[in-house]
């Protein structure tokens, strides 16, 4: 029978896991590009064919350009990225990447200013 139906979704993990830390490593040391300054990568999704990874990334700046000018350099450098990540991956087929900007930082951080908002807010009208 097919006993390994059950462990697929966790070695799907565990390499999206190697993944997100060799992609790190070789973005921060190998990469030359001068538009992908520092990025911090989130996380990496994997199909479960491991034919596409969507990898997302963070950055320090928040402009809309810097973030322009950072997803064109990391598509410009995917097939360097891709031949360095087989290097150090021995997996079957090798994910073609996808680079999304994480967006969920920023919004965390509006979700924390609103509610500070409220809480002082709420103080004000609590003391009046």
């Amino acid at each position: 029978m097919a006993k390994h139906s059950k462990s697929i979704p966790g070695r799907g993990l565990r390499v999206a896991d190697q993944i997100q830390r060799d992609l790190s490593e070789i973005i921060a040391f190998e990469l030359k590009d001068p538009r992908v300054g520092m990025i911090t990568i989130t996380e990496v999704q994997l199909t479960p064919d491991y034919a596409h990874a969507k990898v997302f990334f963070t950055m320090l700046s928040d402009k809309q350009d810097d973030i322009q000018n950072t997803v064109s350099g990391l598509r410009a450098a995917a097939g360097y990225i891709r031949k360095e990540l087989g290097r150090r991956l021995t997996i079957h087929t090798l994910p073609e990447l996808h680079f999304v900007h994480d967006t969920s930082t920023a919004r965390g951080m509006e979700m924390s200013k609103l509610i500070d908002q409220a809480n002082a807010t709420r103080a004000q009208d609590a003391e009046d």
